[in-house]
This record gives C-alpha cells, structure tokens and sequence, in this order.
C-alpha cells in the first residue's frame, strides 16, 4: 500500500515540474495571435484557479469557463417541483440542495421540515427506500451516470418499490453543438473534460472539428496537463482535430462497460439547460422496462426552463458570453456564503472557482 502511494504521489510530481511547465508556458509566449478557449468542466476551471495558470498565460490566450457544472445548468424549476413532494425522501448530492429555487433551496426547505437527506452515493438512497419513499434526484454527467444506471438495475433486482430516480442527466457533446450553434459565442477551441470523457471516448467530439472547424483536446487536471493542452490547442489553430493529451486515462472508445449500462436502462431524450433552455438529445430518459422507478412519471413532474433570480448573470457566465467579475452581484451581494446563483454554490461552479482564487 505504502509503494502504491509513493508512486501515485512520483506521477503527480512528473506533472507539477515547474520547469517543463515553464518551457510550454515559453512556447506560448510565441504565439501572438488573439484567441479564447473555453475549458467545458468546472474541474478544470477550480484546477487552472488553483495553479494560478490564468495569470501565466500570455494576454492574447483567453480562457474562458463553459457549461461543465451539473448543478450550475439545472434549471431552478428542478427545486420547486421538489420542494413540493410532501412525505417523501429526497436524496440528493450536496451541491443541489444550496441552489435556490424561485423561493427557496432544498436546505431552506429541510429547516421548515422537509425531508431531504444528503448522500454521497446513489446507494445510500437504495438503502433509504428500504424504510421510506425516497426520491434521488439523478444529476449529474456521463461521469455519474452509470453509477445511477446500475442502482436502478439492482432496485428491480431487489424489488424494491419506494425508490425512484428524477432524471435530470445531461450529456456535454450536444451541449457543445448547441454552444457552437450560437452565433454570439466566439471559441477558438475546447480544452475537453478528463472524467466525462473515460466514459464517452474521445471520439464522441469528432463533430466539432468536422462541424465547425475548430479544435478540442482532452486533458488532465495536474498543471502541465493544462498548459500542453493549451498548447495543442495553439498548434492546431489552422489544422483542428482532437487530441488526446490525457491518454494515460482516456481512450478513444472511452469505458464500453459503462456505456453499456446506461444504454440498457436509459435512452436519449431531450434535456433543459440553465442558460442553453431545451436541448434535442442531451438528455437521458428512463426506459419503459424501468418506468416504476421514474420519478417524473411517478409523481407527475414537470420541468421548465426556469432560472430564477433575473440579477444573477449565471446563465451568461455558462455560455462563455461573460467571465464572473463581469457580473455586478459578484462578491458583492453574490458570495458563497449568500449565494445568488448555482455558479457561486457548486464546488464546480465558476462564480465559486473565481471567488476563491481570482476575485
């Protein structure tokens, strides 16, 4: 065990050198031409804040933040549907239950007796439905899917009829396409999502380079991960494709296991973004040989492209059309002790990447 953790511990440093991260950064003072690239997860955003590599870059590189925060793109109505449910369960990841509805979150809620319980695993709400109806509220990317996917088979295996899923999946490629689609949005190219892509592949982005004409690589989180993928995006300026730079983890399949399994139990529908509205096949539906565990079906939930307070900017901060400091709520009125928007509450959220490391 100790050698494991050694070694882990060597092949982090092999990416934190800050010499070989000096020489890429030197080779990007070369390029001088003007572009803006968006990093799509919140993992990268918190990473490249967390390593000060905006401030390194050179003035005519601009890193801007996208859509790659599940809890930031779920719309507020998702809260008020279900603050609603009376006598239930709600079995929920940490992050959601800060986001505010139209008029209240999930905790504000739980302070006036709703029963809403954080979970670390969709398990643990599998284990809560065995004492009491429970609802677990599906965010989240293809990272989470399959996790999700596999609970539900082991529900039906189980028997169990107080458990249920509110599917509220989203999937990063025809997000992408819809960014892409918008004429006010200027990419240069796409430093791509290391977990999201294990599971899908790096082929599932061919479309933007063929479509577009711009590129996109797929990196890791350590520093050296970051600036090469940058640089790969530099270099591929008149020539874009997709690059793997993070191949010791992503393949070009991506995890055929756990692609498998979402497909058994989930099909493509469409999906509503926070900022994007409705997405033709960026969602997720429960099949019809599982619909006993569909919470929308089960309680009659409907969501709307609602995204609550019109003050809070969130939504242009998703679309890359504004950076955080842009917004006149933040660290001002919007911190993440008072959050006004989910961008300030997720751990993912770039409102909270900025205000930690950038304000």
């Amino acid at each position: 065990m100790e050698k494991g953790r050694r070694d882990i511990t060597m092949n982090l440093q092999n990416y934190r050198q800050p010499e070989l991260i000096k020489q890429v950064l030197n080779d990007l003072n070369e390029f001088k031409r003007a572009v803006t690239f968006m990093e799509v997860c919140g993992s990268h955003t918190m990473a490249i804040g967390h390593w000060g590599l905006r401030k390194l870059l050179p003035e005519n590189i601009r890193l801007i933040s996208g859509p790659g925060c599940p809890v930031c793109v779920t719309p507020a109505s998702v809260i008020d549907e279900l603050i609603k449910l009376k006598d239930i369960t709600i079995a929920t990841f940490g992050d959601l239950i800060r986001v505010p509805g139209t008029e209240q979150t999930l905790e504000q809620a739980r302070a006036l007796g709703a029963n809403i319980k954080t979970v670390y695993s969709p398990l643990d709400a599998l284990d809560l439905s065995k004492k009491q109806e429970t609802v677990f509220v599906g965010i989240g990317f293809e990272t989470t899917i399959p996790g999700i996917a596999y609970t539900i088979l082991e529900a039906k295996k189980q028997n169990l009829t107080n458990f249920s899923v509110l599917p509220l999946f989203k999937l990063i490629p025809p997000a992408l396409d819809a960014l892409l689609t918008d004429e006010e949005v200027k990419i240069n190219g796409f430093i791509l999502p290391g977990h999201v892509s294990v599971v899908i592949g790096t082929d599932a982005y061919e479309f933007i380079p063929k479509k577009y004409g711009i590129g996109g690589v797929v990196t890791g989180f350590e520093p050296l991960d970051i600036v090469l993928g940058i640089k790969n995006l530099v270099e591929q300026i008149d020539n874009p494709g997709i690059v793997n730079e993070y191949s010791r983890i992503v393949t070009a399949e991506g995890n055929i296991a756990a692609k498998s399994i979402m497909s058994d139990v989930f099909e493509v529908g469409n999906a509503i973004w926070r900022g994007l509205g409705e997405i033709p096949g960026s969602g997720l539906d429960i099949r019809s040989e599982y619909a006993q565990f569909d919470a929308l079906k089960r309680y009659d939930i409907t969501i709307k492209n609602i995204e609550g307070n019109p003050a809070c900017l969130c939504s242009s901060v998703l679309k890359g059309k504004i950076m955080p400091l842009d917004c006149p709520l933040f660290a001002n009125i919007c911190t993440p002790a008072n959050p006004i928007g989910p961008c300030m509450v997720s751990s993912e959220g770039s409102c909270a990447a900025y205000y930690k490391y950038e304000k």
